[in-house]
Order: C-alpha cells, then structure tokens, then sequence
C-alpha cells in the first residue's frame, strides 16, 4: 500500500515570541488544520500583546539559503508569505520562488501589527507589488493596507471593498481577498475579487473581543492549509473564513498577555 502524500505548507515570514502572529501562529494554524508547516524566517520581530518592540532584518542571502533548504527537500503544496519588511528581503524571497516554481502562494501584505506599530518600509511597498504580487494567487490586504496600496482613504461600503479589491488586481495577483474585519456591523465581511468572475462574499458574525491579535495571519495561514490539502481557491477562502471566526469567537477562553490577546488556534482540540 502507498503511503498518503503528507500535504505541506511552507510560511516565509518574521516571528512573534509570544507566539499569537507571525510564523508561530502560521505553524499553529498549520497544525490544527492537518497540514505539516515548515518555515522560513524573514525577520526577528521583538514584539507582545502591547506592541513592536524591535526588528531584527534576516541577511537576503540567508532567507534565500533557507528556501534553497526547504524546497530542494520537502514537496511543499502551498505557500504563504507574510512579514517582508525591506526591498532586499522581498528580492530575495522573489529569486527564491522563481527558482522553485508551482505551489500557490498567498501573500498577506502586511503592514502594520494589531497595536498600530508599521510592520514595512515605504520603500518596500512598491517592489512588494512589483516582483511579489504577480506570482500570488490571492492577496489578502485588509482594509487599511488595501487603502495604502492604492493610495486611497479605506473602503467604507461593500461595494467600495469590491471596487478595490478589482483595482488591486492590476498590480497582477490572480485574485484579490478584501478583508472588512476593520469595518463596522454586525457582520464581518471579506469580498473575493478574481478577473472574469462575480464577487464571492464570505460572512462571520462580528466578535466584540480585544483579543484579536494574529488574525490576518491566521486567515491567510488557513487558506493557504486548504490549498496544500487540494482545496479550490473559493474553498480554501470559505474553510479559512470558518476557522478564522471560530478562533476569534474562542479567543476569550485564552487569558494571554496585557493587550490585545491572540486569537485561539487550538479551539477545535482545548478543553473549554
């Protein structure tokens, strides 16, 4: 009997030593999803519930060494990209997956922590788009980063989600998830954007909770886990938009830290 290919994703972004976002919350994700998560580091972040404290750049050569390790030995089938936080470093991730081609990748452009500490350089915004966004097969900016891409105020209606979720599409990526987690209502609504094709909407009810550190990860991470499994893109969005709602909704069961707390990954397999 052959044995079932284990399905594998590869993050590439910075850490998080209290562990709520970042490559820990990626690997957690991973793991409650029943996907193997490997890693590659892009930057040594010193941050906590309250905020940044610290970033510490990984040497490009090294982050690409790290690929080189990973890809030229695992069957890596999805892979998310997360914190990039210089020019040098995005170049280098970008040679990296031209050199190792296939898998889909999400890219969560990320921008700015839950505590409001900016997490990107300006001038790693325009090579961002430029040599990352054609090579993902979804993005997943949030309101606020979806504004600071397209130099535009944020979007303050459905349809102004979709207007820019379609606008981003431009910059090449194969498909645009808009994330309304910032907006207002009862519902929290993201808005899948893909050329040729209506709308799809994916809706949760809002959580009143502080504890929502980590969920831009955590989304982008589910989805990514969906794909490594085989799931359809619109699939892979629809499971990762579950997952994300049922952390949140969980996360107060979790006592974690002095700010805003992290979302629980392990809700599905904890004792409440």
């Amino acid at each position: 009997m052959t044995a079932a290919t284990t399905p594998i994703a590869l993050s590439i972004a910075g850490t998080d030593p209290t562990a709520g976002a970042g490559l820990q919350a990626d690997l957690k994700t991973f793991s409650a999803l029943g996907v193997y998560g490997a890693t590659v580091v892009t930057a040594l972040v010193a941050q906590n519930t309250t905020g940044v404290q610290a970033i510490q750049e990984i040497p490009p050569a090294f982050v690409r060494a790290q690929m080189d390790s990973v890809f030229s030995d695992l069957a890596v089938a999805a892979v998310k990209i997360g914190m990039l936080s210089r020019p040098e470093v995005i170049e280098a991730v970008a040679a990296g997956l031209e050199a190792w081609p296939g898998p889909p990748m999400v890219l969560d452009p990320v921008m700015v922590a839950a505590s409001g500490d900016p997490l990107i350089a300006d001038e790693a915004v325009a090579v961002l788009t430029r040599r990352l966004f054609p090579m993902a097969s979804l993005i997943t900016p949030n309101l606020f980063e979806a504004a600071r891409l397209l130099g535009r105020a944020p979007a303050a209606s459905e349809a102004e989600m979709v207007a820019q979720g379609r606008a981003l599409l431009d910059f090449g990526a194969a498909a645009v998830l808009v994330k309304g987690g910032h907006a207002v209502g009862a519902e929290s609504a993201d808005v899948l954007v893909e050329a040729g094709r209506d709308p799809a909407w994916f809706r949760a009810p809002r959580i009143a909770t502080r504890n929502t550190h980590g969920t831009g990860c955590t989304l982008s991470s589910a989805i990514t886990a969906g794909l490594a499994k085989g799931a359809t893109l619109r699939e892979a969005v629809g499971a990762g938009k579950r997952f994300i709602a049922a952390a949140i909704a969980a996360a107060d069961r979790l006592t974690i830290g002095r700010g805003h707390g992290p979302v629980h990954h392990f809700h599905a397999f904890w004792p409440d």
